[in-house]
């Protein structure tokens, strides 16, 4: 079968009821993607000439939602009032591109889903049959849709709340995943009707018709635990840990050590580098990246954040940062948005970075805040440490250029510069530039008041007489 002929139909029109929430249910995110993009990134591999998405629910929000996920073949198709799967397939139909020849139907809820089990469908389709499915026979199939066979070959599939109890003792359920050849189901959706207990119309009731046309239906067993829906934020959970694991296993095997994966939350779009250990409690989200030989945690929460070659990153949080290559990080350390740490550079305990550049072998030590900063080369920006970048009601930048000195409990007031190489003394609050290879002294002359603690004591204690 030449895939260029296949069209995939995704189903997401649904609010999904169960989850209790405002937000439409293929929105939901499992493991750093929506429950909608983990199912059109199965597709991706296939090849196929073209993927028709169902909207309805919060329609323009899915449609967003699928088009970032960068199928050049993509469309939607609207369906307004969900009256059910069938009705789903209707609305899609026009949709699809003259030159389609099959289509496969998948729900939009299925984020375990893998690509060579959609191959396995497609395969089963070819050479004779004139749909498709896959099947499953879980422990409980109660809820689940029965598969009814005759002689062997597929005849109908039943809804539970449909079925008689004859019906309901069968074991194989449907997976609600199909292909079917594409002038027969557009004939068969356009004879269903909603006479059944939901005044839904039923996608299932496609492989009765078929059957009626003396079609052919094949069918395909699959794992039951990757074709699971999620219907409710209990099976998201279970989902999203399945999705985790798989994550972490494709590490280990890529050599990333992982010390105590049950403890170790990676997303599906992160990347980590060979020989990087990630410690416990260690949360990677949002595309981050991690190269090889690195460290991380315990304890740290990456969001959309690089950490180059051999860095070290211990009890962080940093979202949208750069960690350079053989830079330190920690521990308890914040790198806000913009953050660029350079190669060699140190973020140390307690240290606050937002929107700045710390250049390379430069070092921040430990109770600092840098804000609307650009750092230069072989800085020493002490302890205690802070750019005043915020008058009440603007952020001015501060630049501190090559080899200068920031001594211990400084305040730099925005906007500012420190020339090269200059020195800033403890305690001093700087207004105005510093030239490069200067002393900076902005604190008042220190006096000092004998016997004035003795004197102080001994008030005290009269006082408490």
């Amino acid at each position: 079968m030449s895939r260029a002929d296949v069209a995939a139909v995704v189903l997401a029109a649904g609010q999904g009821t169960r989850f209790r929430s405002d937000l439409a249910k293929v929105l939901h995110r499992c493991a750093g993607r929506s429950l909608l993009g983990h199912i059109l990134e199965a597709l991706k591999p296939l090849g196929l000439g073209q993927v028709v998405v169902v909207v309805g629910h919060q329609g323009d929000d899915v449609t967003a939602e699928a088009e970032a996920c960068g199928l050049a073949n993509l469309v939607t198709a609207l369906q307004a009032e969900q009256h059910g799967t069938g009705h789903a397939a209707q609305m899609a139909l026009p949709a699809l591109d003259d030159g389609i020849r099959r289509v496969m139907v998948l729900p939009g809820d299925t984020p375990l889903l893998l690509p060579e089990t959609l191959e396995a469908l497609l395969a089963a389709a070819e050479d004779g049959p004139d749909a498709a499915m896959l099947t499953i026979e879980p422990d409980d199939p109660t809820g689940y849709g029965r598969v009814i066979r005759e002689a062997g070959s597929v005849a109908r599939i039943v809804e539970h709340r449909d079925a008689t109890d004859e019906e309901r003792a069968v074991r194989e359920v449907n997976a609600g995943m199909y292909v079917f050849e594409r002038t027969v189901l557009t004939e068969a959706l356009g004879e269903l009707d909603a006479d059944n207990a939901q005044g839904e119309i039923y996608l299932t009731d496609v492989v009765e018709a078929f059957v009626a046309r003396g079609a052919t239906v094949a069918a395909h067993v699959a794992a039951a635990d990757e074709v699971a829906g999620v219907n409710d934020r209990r099976q998201l959970a279970d989902s999203a840990a399945v999705l985790r694991r798989r994550v972490l296993d494709r590490l280990m095997r890529e050599g990333v050590t992982v010390l105590d994966p049950a403890t170790t939350y990676v997303d599906v779009d992160v990347a980590v580098g060979a020989d990087t250990t990630l410690f416990p409690n260690c949360i990677l989200e949002a595309a981050t990246t991690i190269g090889e030989r690195a460290t991380v945690g315990p304890n740290c929460h990456l969001v959309a954040t690089e950490v180059g070659d051999d860095a070290e990153v211990t009890n962080t949080v940093a979202k949208h940062a750069v960690v350079g290559p053989e830079a330190t990080v920690g521990p308890f350390t914040y790198l806000r948005p913009g953050t660029v740490l350079a190669r060699g550079s140190k973020a140390g305990g307690f240290v606050e970075v937002k929107n700045s550049t710390i250049g390379e072998g430069s070092k921040v030590p430990h109770l600092s805040y840098v804000g609307d900063a650009t750092i230069g080369a072989g800085v020493n920006f002490s302890a205690g440490a802070i750019t005043v970048n915020y008058d009440g009601t603007d952020k001015h930048p501060t630049t501190i250029e090559d080899g200068a000195f920031i001594g211990c409990d400084t305040m730099l007031v925005a906007p500012v510069t420190v020339g090269a190489g200059a020195f800033v003394a403890a305690g001093s609050t700087i207004t105005d530039d510093v030239p490069a290879d200067a002393l900076a002294v902005a604190r008042q002359r220190q006096s000092n008041k004998d016997g004035w603690a003795a004197a102080r004591r001994e008030r005290l204690s009269g006082d408490a007489q």
